[in-house]
């Protein structure tokens, strides 16, 4: 019986490490491709986010607007402006489960 119990504490930590790496690879991935005009904290009040408008995403109000899927289109696709004008990159050599945990992580924002 000690030896089942063992397994499954052994088991719980090996998916705790492995939630914990995933959620070090998205924030890692937030930094490197996002947090340019989003800002870290999502804020979107870098040099570049004021000048590209970024919405600021701590605000609840902002956050109920987004839908998830809009927010996934946006960051897989890219974002254009009415003139044409790029606002956003897509992003590429990222899988649809990383797009949609960038998208989890953007909700974590909310205040």
């Amino acid at each position: 019986m000690k030896r089942v119990w063992w397994l499954v504490g052994l088991l719980v930590t090996g998916l705790a490490v492995n939630g914990l790496a995933a959620e070090a690879k998205i924030k890692e991935l937030y930094e490197k491709e996002c947090a340019k005009c989003h800002g870290s904290d999502g804020k979107g009040d870098t040099k570049m986010g004021k000048k590209l408008a970024c919405k600021d995403y701590t605000d609840p109000k902002v956050q109920a607007e987004m839908k998830d899927e809009e927010a996934f289109k946006a960051i897989k696709e890219g974002l254009k402006d009415k003139n044409g004008r790029t606002l956003m990159k897509p992003l590429e050599g990222v899988s649809d489960d990383d797009i949609k945990a960038l998208v989890a992580y953007m909700r974590s924002f909310k205040k």
